[in-house]
């Protein structure tokens, strides 16, 4: 790994710091995972060797557990699946995602030793498990996967001390990583990546990480001069500092001592009111605003589970009505109303409202995310969508060109989802020449279109936590 080195970071321990120069969208370096495996949830909806979505899968004649695209998939999974899949006939049932997960790790040590690859710059053993820093109660769901972890274990495996298994699950516990689809929009699973473990997280970091064609990339944002620190956000800059620090603590056993925590940058827009021209409203209409834009997201998100859509919409609708006069448009609650609002009102086809909700959203979020942003990116993509899909096709480019332009840093021209982004870029390029030669003719030819090819009904919105997710996956 010629790219980076391991330096000891000032009050973070261990840390990768850049041996050359890079610029925004370069891959400092890209990673195979040890071992990775399909969430229990998924386990039949998704290949469990490329980590594809897809209709009709086949399962393991054997185990029955695993599922597969076709032969040719299987084959290429065997290798990880054949100790697996004796052991899962043997204990007679799959047995949770970390046990999996643990299991194919430690038989991928067995055969290829302490560093699986000449790029890897960590062995397991030099990796935190924060088994002190856990809290009783996960403790005893810790040591209730450790125990019936050595009840799946084979005996013709090799055996393993206590110390030693406990050490992997800690290890994944705080630093496994989502494994994405084919098109990177949805987490299917969970793998471990070691030289990704080495990377420190800032509020305001100078990479990104994204899954691409089965390994990870970290890229950079901008450019970072020899010797610089790579950094990552472990959770989302969206959060206050008070939240993003709380779930630090809770889930990495770190406090984070960044410029933006320790000074509550961006704090202040994140729960602040709107100001028209020079007039605030007071801290109490604020505060009265934001509890009852609390309240609201709180039964908005009981409909959502429930599959009440047109539930979802009336709550957001009052809810926008009433606190967008007084909450500034990059208020954290508001912007997330406006998101909900957006995803479900295209759903339902109602696409200038959607339109409407999601450019505000993306306005509120160009206020507070960095320029280079996966989740800037992919608002303005959705926004992008929404306004083409509702006839506006100026707004609808301008957006799919912004999103184009980020996302190329942050997932790279490779990506499944850049190479769609491309082709939306080029036929709305082409419509909106169309639109500036002659409106009426674009309109027609567009509803002609509409006419012969219905719009096919929008993906059902995913719940709250399908938004944007933390980097690392974390058993709860």
């Amino acid at each position: 790994m010629e790219t980076v080195e391991i330096f000891d970071s000032p009050g973070k321990g261990r840390g990768l710091k850049a041996t050359k120069e890079f610029w925004a969208g370069d891959v400092v370096f890209s990673e195979q995972s040890i071992a990775a495996v399909v969430f229990d949830s998924l386990a039949e909806r998704i290949c469990h060797s490329c980590f594809r979505r897809q209709d009709k899968l086949q399962r393991c004649g054997q185990c029955k557990f695993s599922h597969y695209c076709d032969r040719t998939c299987q084959r290429a999974g065997w290798a990880e699946h054949k100790q697996e899949c004796a052991a899962i006939k043997a204990y007679g049932k799959a047995p949770n995602e970390s046990i999996r997960l643990v299991a194919r790790i430690m038989w991928r040590l067995d055969k290829d030793g302490s560093k699986v690859s000449d790029m890897q710059l960590t062995t397991l053993d030099e990796l935190e498990d924060h088994l002190t820093d856990m809290p009783e109660d996960e403790l005893k769901e810790f040591k209730v996967d450790i125990h019936n972890f050595l009840d799946y274990w084979p005996r013709n495996s090799k055996q393993h001390t206590i110390d030693v298994i406990s050490h992997i699950f800690g290890v994944i516990n705080c630093n496994g990583f989502t494994v994405s689809d084919q098109r990177g929009l949805q987490a299917v699973g969970v793998g471990l990546f070691p030289n990704l473990c080495l990377v420190n997280h800032d509020c305001w970091p100078n990479c990104t990480v994204i899954l691409n064609h089965g390994k990870i990339e970290l890229r950079a944002l901008g450019k970072i001069a020899e010797g610089e620190e790579l950094t990552v956000a472990y959770v989302d800059y969206i959060n206050l500092s008070e939240e993003r620090r709380r779930l630090l603590k809770v889930q990495y056993f770190f406090d984070c001592t960044c410029e933006h925590c320790t000074k509550h940058i961006k704090d202040d827009i994140k729960m602040g009111g709107r100001e028209e021209d020079g007039v605030k409203p007071t801290e109490e209409q604020v505060k009265e605003a934001t509890d009852f834009c609390y309240q609201m997201l709180e039964k908005m998100d009981q409909a959502r589970l429930k599959g009440d859509y047109h539930e979802v919409v009336k709550i957001c609708r009052e809810t926008i009505e009433k606190t967008e006069p007084v909450l500034a448009d990059t208020h954290i609650y508001l912007m997330r109303m406006w998101s909900t609002m957006s995803e479900v009102q295209a759903y339902l086809q109602y696409f200038e409202d959607a339109a409407e909700y999601s450019r505000k959203m993306v306005e509120g979020y160009m206020k507070i995310y960095p320029q280079n942003n996966a989740a800037l990116g992919m608002a303005a993509m959705r926004a992008g969508v929404n306004h083409w899909q509702a006839g506006k096709i100026e707004v609808g480019h301008s957006m799919i060109c912004k999103a184009y332009a980020i996302l190329m840093i942050t997932h790279g021209p490779t990506h499944p989802i850049t190479k769609d982004l491309e082709e939306m870029r080029i036929q709305t390029e082409m419509e909106l020449r169309m639109f500036k030669e002659n409106e009426y003719v674009y309109y027609s030819m567009r509803e002609a279109a509409l006419k012969n090819r219905p719009m096919t009904m929008m993906h059902e919105p995913k719940s709250v936590e399908e938004g944007i997710k933390n980097l690392f996956h974390r058993k709860k």
